[in-house]
């Protein structure tokens, strides 16, 4: 069975003013995505305080209606 998507959407960071990205796939792609984002959009520095809070954003995908 393959592993649950992941999803993190800037839209639930309180400080991620009118950010609409939302990224997902795999947990580590994520968050390492994430961690890009964050600082070259946001000015973050990576740190693990960062990528804790990252992590904590996570949620998993909800599953796509068939079209």
């Amino acid at each position: 069975m393959a592993d649950t998507r992941k999803v993190i959407d800037c839209r639930d960071h309180p400080t991620a003013g009118t950010c609409t990205l939302a990224m997902s796939g795999s947990e580590e792609e994520v968050i390492e995505l994430a961690v890009l984002h964050a600082t070259t959009a946001h000015g973050y520095e990576d740190t693990s305080e960062l990528r804790q809070q990252l992590r904590s954003m996570l949620k998993n995908e909800t599953a796509r209606s068939a079209a």
